[in-house]
């Protein structure tokens, strides 16, 4: 879409008083360059009947309607967080000095306090070198905390992002994010407006594309081959591949399934949906009022979507758009980034 492209926004003016008349105003926006709008729309959220990778998080499915709203075409990418960088001097959590009297106050009480070694400023990366996974209900075999590692380094010391300026930003936490869309006037999606980007032109489907699973290597950066030990890379990447390197949905956004997972701005409880009341309006939701997640008890976390590239039916198969999981607000790794949205008010009132 192109940035000329103009939309018609209509809303009203509400004056002083509740009994003043409405007045109506037509406003021409721009579309803000790089950005998608996504037209307000009913649609079902969460796990649809066909779907047999669903889980019980995910349902059940409820009608939702949402307003439109401007969306990334791509994920935050590595050359736009740079710019954000190099204008605020902002220094993300994962470079930042770990304070141990903070760290414990998620932890069950009398947690011991780990070797200073550990006790460094860095970030989870994936650990390409296994060979071998005894219980695939331990997923730290697979997971290894790198000091250094952060976005500009995202394997540890020694690496960068020298050419990959069009690669997602990793490494990133909710607050870093959030810092990111102050500078921007930009805001983190809610699970609900994601969900009817991903969902583009369609209110059903599945994955982005559609329902058909075939298409998944076509369309999405996820993992082929054994998990986690052997990614056959039949979808042209081991590891994160540069935005756009795969279709868009059908009104042009990128990569909203696998590569990396996008943080959201709701927080994640896993009987949310349970809880909804089904019978009522459910018109731009907002998400839980708490966190909980009966595996991370002690940790606030927020809802991702998308899954990434370490996404595999054998463990799963986040590569659907009702998917979702907790992330920790406080850690970042290298398959977790974001994108951001922008409102029609946002764009009037900055």
């Amino acid at each position: 879409m192109a940035n000329s492209l103009k939309f018609l926004i209509i809303f009203s003016l509400l004056l002083t008083s509740c009994k003043d008349i409405n007045k109506m105003q037509d406003v021409s926006l721009d579309a803000p360059e790089g950005m998608i709008w996504v037209e307000s729309k009913s649609y079902t959220k969460g796990a649809k009947n066909q779907d047999g990778y669903a889980m019980m998080r995910e349902k059940p499915s409820h009608d939702v309607y949402i307003d439109g709203f401007f969306i990334d075409a791509t994920e935050v990418t590595n050359n736009q967080f740079q710019k954000f960088v190099s204008e605020t001097g902002y220094i993300t959590i994962a470079e930042r000095k770990i304070e141990w009297d903070e760290i414990k106050k998620s932890l069950p009480a009398g947690t011991p306090k780990p070797h200073d070694s550990l006790l460094q400023p860095g970030s989870l990366i994936f650990n390409k070198e296994i060979k071998e996974i005894v219980n695939m209900t331990n997923y730290f075999q697979w997971w290894k905390w790198q000091p250094g590692a952060n976005w500009k380094s995202p394997e540890g010391p020694g690496s960068n992002i020298n050419g990959k300026g069009n690669f997602p930003v990793v490494h990133v936490a909710l607050e870093d994010a959030l810092a990111y869309c102050d500078w921007s006037n930009r805001k983190l999606p809610s699970e609900a407006e994601w969900e009817s980007a991903a969902q583009g032109n369609y209110n059903q489907a599945i994955y982005t594309w559609g329902n058909e699973v075939d298409l998944l290597n076509s369309n999405a950066n996820t993992w082929q081959g054994n998990f986690p030990v052997n990614n056959e890379s039949i979808d042209g990447f081991e590891m994160i591949a540069p935005v756009k390197s795969f279709p868009p949905n059908t009104i042009g956004i990128y990569d909203m399934i696998g590569n990396v997972w996008e943080i959201t701005n709701d927080l994640f409880n896993v009987n949310y949906y349970s809880e909804l009341s089904l019978n009522s309006d459910l018109k731009n939701l907002k998400g839980a009022s708490s966190c909980y997640n009966p595996s991370n008890p002690y940790e606030i976390q927020h809802v991702m979507k998308g899954g990434s590239f370490l996404c595999h039916d054998s463990y799963c198969a986040s590569y659907r758009i009702s998917a979702r999981m907790g992330v920790s607000i406080d850690s970042g790794s290298d398959h977790t980034g974001f994108r951001t949205i922008v409102t029609p008010e946002m764009l009037l009132n900055k």
